[in-house]
């Protein structure tokens, strides 16, 4: 059952397995978080309801979980509604049910438990919520009888699933525009970046977790281990561009080296941070590393050589060509440590454009290109 939010019209909400109509919360007096019994004393002297007990949450998605609770045959045949409090966990003292909050404050007619609560406008991936309960029984008079709330319970919606980053991949693969040529994979950095590579490294660039840029639901955000590349090149030269906003000192690498038959691709995220540009995150995980069997199941799997956004195929002469979509920034993550020796590190021409950094930017919720109906 999906549990409508409640509006200040308590009668607009719709379900097959809700009715509102008739329910009205001026009818209803509600105890405080911190009182006893409601302060409506006719309404306590109806029907005495106990408090939920055992409150359950599971099957947590992104935007959804089911929600039980313990209670007795004979409680469970007089009550007729549960009002169930729902707050991002910052705001858990806020617990009173108040009309002027009523967002997160949700009406539903009693159904066999466990009840599922689904609604993308107050659920949010990788969030934490604070949940509690109330039991009503509607009176012949019209007023309700209603428990004190129950125990408060926290927990944390999921990530998105495969299906809604199906769903991001079809958006991003709808602006993507055509393929262009492309080399090598390139990583701008700090000086200080490369001699730490090679004094405490030896040599070599290790993967890091990657920060919580892009979509708040991102299964890789905070997870998901390696270093970032570019591959984009400026239309009219072919080469990289001699701007970056991530320092002055460029390692680059011949494309073979990361992208191959031996190399899994997988699609990460799309998304864009209050500009007209737009950013697609892809993985190269080599097939069998420990970033490959992170991304199995988590990420949706692309062709390597027939996809909109980077491909690898081989030529009649058995090497291997690259192309890049023109009309998105490519932020590739390769999964494994990487030798220095591989490809070479010099300082570019251009300027350091901070203002374009994508570290732990947050993405753009209004934007109608690149989100889905699942949260942000």
């Amino acid at each position: 059952m999906d549990v409508p939010r409640v509006e200040h019209n308590t009668s607009s909400p719709t379900s097959p397995c809700v009715d509102l109509k008739n329910l009205s919360l001026d009818n209803i007096q509600l105890c405080d978080r911190e009182g006893t019994q409601s302060a409506d004393s006719g309404i306590a002297e109806m029907v005495e309801l106990p408090v939920a007990q055992e409150i359950r949450i599971s099957n947590i998605t992104c935007d959804s979980f089911k929600i039980c609770w313990d209670m007795e045959p004979r409680v469970r045949e007089r009550v007729t509604h549960y009002f169930i409090d729902l707050n991002k966990k910052e705001n858990k003292n806020s617990n009173q049910f108040k009309h002027k909050d009523v967002p997160t404050k949700l009406v539903a007619k009693a159904v066999p438990l466990p009840m599922t609560v689904r609604g993308h406008w107050f659920l949010s991936p990788r969030t934490e919520y604070t949940v509690s309960v109330q039991i009503a029984a509607k009176q012949s008079g019209g007023d309700y009888a209603v428990s004190e709330w129950s125990e408060i319970i926290e927990f944390c919606t999921a990530d998105y699933s495969t299906v809604h980053l199906g769903q991001l991949l079809e958006k991003a693969e709808g602006i993507a525009g055509r393929m262009l040529p492309f080399s090598v994979f390139y990583r701008n950095q700090q000086k200080e970046y490369f001699d730490q590579a090679r004094e405490a490294h030896s040599d070599r660039m290790i993967p890091s977790v990657k920060d919580n840029s892009g979509s708040h639901g991102s299964p890789i955000s905070g997870k998901l281990e390696g270093i970032f590349f570019s591959c984009n090149t400026e239309f009219n030269t072919g080469k990289p561009p001699q701007d970056s906003p991530y320092g002055p000192y460029r390692f680059q690498i011949d494309a073979s080296h990361l992208f191959n038959p031996r190399t899994n691709l997988y699609f990460g995220d799309f998304y864009c941070m209050y500009t007209s540009y737009h950013y697609v995150i892809l993985v190269l995980a080599p097939e069998g590393s420990a970033g490959d069997r992170f991304c199995k199941g988590r990420l949706p799997a692309l062709d390597r050589s027939d996809n909109r956004f980077l491909t690898c195929a081989e030529r009649e002469d058995g090497s291997l060509a690259f192309h890049h979509a023109q009309d998105v920034v490519l932020e590739v993550v390769y999964t494994e440590p990487l030798e220095l020796s591989l490809g070479t590190v010099e300082q570019i021409r251009g300027h350091t454009l901070m203002s374009m950094s994508t570290v732990n930017a947050k993405k753009d919720p209004s934007c109608k290109t690149c989100n889905i109906s699942v949260g942000r």
